[in-house]
């Protein structure tokens, strides 16, 4: 059995639930993040980790593209967003979008991974056009597209259910959702840092109804900014009962705050013990999430590569050209090469396995470096 070297004795307790594979508590959750045994709530994280996905790390070749950043919000953490008329403010036509697609598609992409801002101009039918635009001239692509967030803006805006509005969506190609929009599930929380957008619970309803047809998403925490420790674990539990209900959810991505260009003044980037633990704390309180992802564009390369010891069993993909996280002072690439995410993979000791966007393998053979 497992034997784990612990020196905060609070963690003995939960080691033996992990290793009996109980779920952990609210008060356990403020244990992980509290104990000044980072080492050890690893040692915990890893166990979990590969009980789960053994030494495989998962990446993808993807492309991100950002039809607009024009924003009815007013989220005070995104540097991303623009209002309709300023001078950073964009909104590209269908065939733009679909130019920046054939720029950045390569033979052996899988995946575009498509969010924006909530512009009243980019409807329903936009997104239509746009994803069916995309299979007729991608058709071997999946169609990552659309937050929460927008799926929600977009239902209002015509007074469809969330249901039929994703069955439309579906039927010009839309494969699955992207996590982000969730913040912080606490609505207190929220009216501080993004007083606009909807609410924890709804973000949850509009997840819970893409999973009733048949989408699979991710899910997401910014951490870093307004929010406590009890915050977190509270996120991680309702993320755990939503899974519980719907079970669509495939990865667990926290998102590092990037203060730079923001409206939250005094905050400093996030420090490398906290990305480490949030990742750890993750994969041990969410225990029905097949993966936990470690987002490099984030928290860099060289961070990505060590969270495979803390609990992380994939670091993303190749990217092409991220840009909402470095208009907030992103200093990461803008994209990287496979070969390099295989690398840092295989260093690490573990398996790199390239995936589909719902975690298919593409090879059962181990990756090769070069």
């Amino acid at each position: 059995m497992e034997q784990f070297s612990l020196n905060d004795p609070a963690l003995k307790p939960l080691a033996e639930k992990v290793r009996a594979n109980e779920r952990l508590s609210f008060e356990d959750g403020m244990t992980l993040l509290e104990s000044p045994d980072l080492f050890g709530v690893a040692q915990l994280a890893n166990y979990r980790r590969e009980e789960l996905n053994g030494k495989n790390t998962y990446f993808i070749q993807n492309a991100h593209l950002n039809p607009t950043n024009i924003c009815e919000n007013t989220c005070r953490f995104c540097a991303f967003k623009s209002k309709e008329g300023e001078e950073d403010a964009y909104r590209m036509s269908i065939s733009d979008v679909l130019e920046k697609a054939e720029e950045q598609y390569y033979e052996e992409m899988q995946e575009f991974h498509i969010v924006g801002g909530l512009d009243p101009r980019c409807d329903l039918d936009y997104y239509e056009e746009l994803f069916h635009k995309l299979k007729e001239k991608f058709p071997e692509v999946h169609i990552k597209a659309l937050t929460a967030v927008e799926v929600d803006f977009l239902a209002k805006k015509t007074g469809l259910s969330l249901e039929k509005t994703l069955q439309r969506l579906i039927n010009k190609g839309l494969g699955s959702l992207p996590g982000g929009g969730a913040e912080i599930l606490d609505d207190e929380v929220r009216k501080k840092i993004c007083p606009d957008k909807i609410s924890g619970d709804r973000w949850l309803e509009v997840m819970g109804a893409a999973h009733f047809v048949g989408l699979k998403t991710n899910a997401t925490m910014l951490y870093g900014h307004m929010e406590k420790n009890e915050h977190r674990v509270s996120h991680f539990i309702k993320l755990r009962e939503q899974q519980d209900a719907s079970g669509g959810f495939q990865a667990f991505i926290p998102l590092a705050f990037h203060p730079i260009n923001t409206e939250i003044e005094g905050l400093s980037n996030t420090s490398a013990s906290l990305d480490l633990r949030i990742i750890s704390v993750a994969r041990l309180m969410l225990d029905n999430f097949p993966h936990v992802k470690a987002y490099w564009t984030m928290i860099s390369l060289p961070m990505a590569q060590l969270s495979q010891f803390y609990g992380a069993d994939d670091i993303d993909g190749t990217i092409q050209e991220e840009r909402i996280t470095h208009a907030a002072g992103a200093e990461t690439p803008m994209a990287v090469g496979k070969n390099t995410l295989k690398r840092l993979i295989k260093e690490a000791g573990y398996t790199p396995v390239e995936r589909d966007t719902i975690y298919n393998p593409l090879t059962t053979k181990p990756a090769e470096t070069h």
